[in-house]
């Protein structure tokens, strides 16, 4: 409602937050073509100058995915014979394996995109986000203009035609002689012709069709894989007053797009940044000073084992316009931690100065969606407290993230009676955990990623602004700030009343106990962007 009101800082957020899912949508269903880059321009453009068209402003999700689907196949219509056979500019499935560090089944599935028709590709680009939690069945059905129960057999048919495609991709992985003198004849490019002439192997070879692991289906890896970032150098840079539709053209991205960001539906008269690869975008006059650049995103979970031992601690980054380093201090929790003995009670919490915590948002400030945020300021302790809810929407987390910190803070303490992976006590049907269960797209954790509790604590000294950055599972947090007493009250709660486990104590009370993982002085324009300080 901001961006149609003219606000240039909400229209700057609606096209940095939203630029990543068109790419990913266009890009899957496309599979890389070179008209990728095209199709997500014109997506953009159109969304951008029909901004005040939208009456609704909660289905702009829902719009700006139909306008997507509508330039897919408006691209599909245009191409002709020759553009047919070219092949793709940088084949999506590699880039979904190389940017999100697939390995196992999980790569298995994106590198079976490529054995899709271009309808079923398209349905899997919306089918995938709504798995990963980017997406409801709801949106797919509108942008694919069906309804939900044409979808749902669509989608049906789709994911058997993918799981014979994964079995191609397996079994080319293999060594079976009948397949090798079979593929003898073939280019190695996937059409329909070659996976039915494999499918027809594989169903009847016994080295092929036989499966030496479980196969996992594929909404339960993709539950949990966040968006491929955006490539570099996707970039798009004018300043209004200096250059012309001519320098527009010359970088890649139509003039139109000038036109688009100066109608005075929204009152952007004056410049345009858009700058990918942990993407944000910027509105600015002429002799505005130029924006920073963006940071770029980092995985929030790698595959490599647990570590022994903590590393040296990284550096925080500084800002552009300082002239030195900002002094280091504290480390990360860097090696996977194993759940505490419920029945040990916790080590003793050091004892910090305490004058008190003022919060914009009050005693308690309740976040439950993205961009909501707090600012925190004083010296004490501060509780963040977690509500997952994947009933209701479950996927990856985007972690919240601790911008323009000015002093020091520290992750001192987890408590709230479990850590997030403990059982429910009264869970209803299809809930396990805290973060799930079977019955509802329950994922296991990664090797390598570290589990949260219920309650985290903190300790600031000085001011730092927390932001929920939900994309994928529905989550919320609640932050109240406290003082030390409270927190010992908390985590010295464990089995002998009534907790599942006594808490855990991290403050090593100096200046290398633990800070977050996702923490920065800076004051990036998306808070999603700040990369993780740990290695887990």
């Amino acid at each position: 409602m901001a961006a149609q009101a003219g606000d240039r800082r909400a229209l700057d957020e609606l096209v940095a937050g939203w630029l990543p899912l068109v790419y990913n949508i266009v890009g899957r269903a496309l599979n890389g073509h070179a008209d990728v880059d095209d199709v997500v321009q014109e997506t953009m453009l159109r969304a951008v100058g029909n901004l005040g068209s939208l009456r609704d402003p909660d289905s702009f999700r829902s719009w700006l995915v139909a306008i997507a689907m509508r330039q897919i196949r408006d691209r599909a219509r245009r191409k002709t014979p020759d553009r047919l056979e070219e092949a793709p500019a940088s084949d999506f499935a590699d880039l979904t394996v190389l940017r999100l560090q697939l390995e196992g089944q999980r790569r298995e599935v994106a590198e079976a995109v490529r054995w899709l028709d271009d309808e079923d590709r398209q349905l899997l680009s919306l089918w995938w986000l709504e798995v990963a939690g980017e997406l409801t069945r709801r949106e797919l059905a509108a942008a694919v203009g069906i309804t939900r129960q044409h979808a749902a057999v669509r989608v049906q048919r789709m994911k058997e035609r993918l799981e014979t495609s994964r079995g191609i991709v397996r079994a080319l992985d293999g060594a079976c002689p009948g397949l090798r003198e079979l593929t003898g004849r073939w280019d190695g490019r996937p059409d329909s012709v070659w996976r039915k002439r494999l499918a027809r192997h594989i169903r009847g070879c016994g080295y092929c069709g036989g499966t030496r692991e479980t196969v996992v289906p594929a909404e339960r890896l993709l539950v949990g894989i966040a968006l491929v970032p955006l490539p570099v150098g996707f970039t798009l840079s004018l300043a209004f007053g200096g250059k012309t539709a001519v320098a527009a053209t010359s970088a890649g991205w139509s003039a139109k797009l000038l036109g688009a960001l100066t109608k005075p539906a929204v009152a952007v008269t004056a410049g345009a940044t858009i700058v990918a690869g942990g993407a944000y975008v910027v509105t600015q006059p002429p002799d505005a000073p130029p924006p920073r650049a963006a940071i770029a995103p980092t995985a929030t979970a790698t595959s490599e084992p647990p570590r022994t031992s903590a590393p040296p601690a990284p550096t925080p980054r500084s800002s552009p316009s300082a002239t030195k380093k900002t002094d280091p201090y504290g480390t990360v929790v860097d090696a996977v931690d194993r759940a505490p003995d419920p029945d040990t009670p916790p080590a003793a919490l050091p004892r910090r100065p305490e004058s008190g915590i003022t919060s914009t948002g009050g005693p308690k400030a309740v976040m439950q969606h993205r961009g909501d945020r707090v600012t925190l300021t004083g010296r004490g302790y501060v509780l963040v407290r977690w509500q997952i809810s994947p009933g209701s929407r479950p996927g990856a987390l985007v972690m919240p993230s601790w911008t323009g910190l000015t002093g020091r803070l520290f992750h001192v303490a987890s408590g709230g009676s479990r850590r997030m992976d403990d059982p429910l006590p009264g869970a209803p049907n299809g809930y396990a955990t805290g973060m799930g269960g079977p019955g509802i797209g329950y994922a296991v954790l990664p090797p390598g990623t570290q589990q949260m509790w219920q309650n985290e604590y903190f300790y600031l000294d000085g001011t730092v602004t927390l932001t929920q950055n939900e994309r994928g599972c529905d989550y919320g947090l609640i932050v109240f700030p406290t003082d030390r007493d409270a927190v010992v009250e908390d985590i010295g709660q464990g089995p002998p009343q009534g907790a599942i486990r006594y808490g855990l104590v991290r403050d090593t009370g100096t200046d290398r106990a633990p800070v977050p993982q996702y923490v920065t002085r800076e004051t990036p324009s998306d808070p999603a962007t700040v990369p993780q300080r740990s290695r887990v």
